[in-house]
């Protein structure tokens, strides 16, 4: 992994109600949620340094969260691909049509019982729609993805996760209040060719105050999928900076 040959150790957890970990039935407010990764990281697995945090779509949202609640112990942070709850550019980007996702899942009976049976399906579109690079997803990935969604628990765990936002969005909004902008540096990053590309640096400083922008060329929402090998290197020579070191 180019990420451990750069001298990383790399978590990569299934959050609270995703993949393979449990699937409560509450708890999905973000701040409840990176509590969930700071035991992890420092009790379970005796991580003593402050960490490097990068989030993506949703995981974005658990990133803020985190370096909001866990200030002191956060070297930098990426966020990609998603309108931070809290933001003005989260109120006006949930508002429109083409956000419908946002609203839809926020009611989970009627999501999960839409959705029931037909989960391949409806993960499908959000990559046939938002990828720039046509063969990033084969159809094992697909499968992968499918089967993580058709278990029991997955598809109400993800819409909690989406109806809780408004929540996270004032807990951010006070946090911001109380103890002012992250310090730290913050990379917005995400796919160039995304139509919302051009407003995550003005998003970002709305919650940091020391932000870099680097978006991925020839690439759309799904970043890790399209272009790893790009996003690595560039994330490596951001973290590098934010840690006062040079490649």
């Amino acid at each position: 992994m180019p990420l451990a040959a750069a001298g990383y150790r790399v978590i990569m957890p299934d959050y609270r109600g995703a993949g393979a970990s449990d699937k409560p039935r509450d708890g999905y407010d973000k701040w409840t949620m990176a509590g969930d990764i700071h035991s992890l990281v420092h009790e379970t697995l005796g991580v003593e340094e402050p960490i490097s945090v990068v989030g993506h779509d949703l995981g974005s949202t658990l990133a803020l969260g985190f370096a909001l609640r866990y200030r002191d112990d956060v070297v930098s942070v990426t966020f990609m691909e998603a309108p931070l709850p809290g933001t003005a550019y989260y109120e006006w980007r949930v508002a429109q049509k083409s956000a419908w996702q946002f609203s839809f899942h926020a009611n989970p009976d009627i999501a999960v019982y839409l959705t029931h049976g037909r989960e391949r399906w409806y993960i499908s579109r959000f990559f046939d729609e938002l990828t720039h690079q046509p063969d990033a997803i084969s159809n094992e990935d697909l499968d992968v993805y499918a089967r993580a969604f058709e278990a029991p628990g997955a598809m109400r765990a993800l819409c909690e996760i989406y109806r809780e936002l408004d929540r996270d969005a004032d807990d951010n909004r006070t946090a911001l209040q109380r103890h002012g902008k992250l310090t730290i540096p913050v990379w917005a990053s995400g796919g160039a060719c995304g139509p919302l590309a051009s407003n995550f640096r003005a998003m970002c400083e709305e919650v940091a105050d020391s932000v870099t922008d680097g978006l991925v060329p020839d690439c759309g929402h799904w970043v890790a999928e399209e272009q790893p090998e790009y996003f690595t290197r560039m994330f490596c020579e951001f973290d590098a900076a934010a840690r006062g070191e040079t490649l």
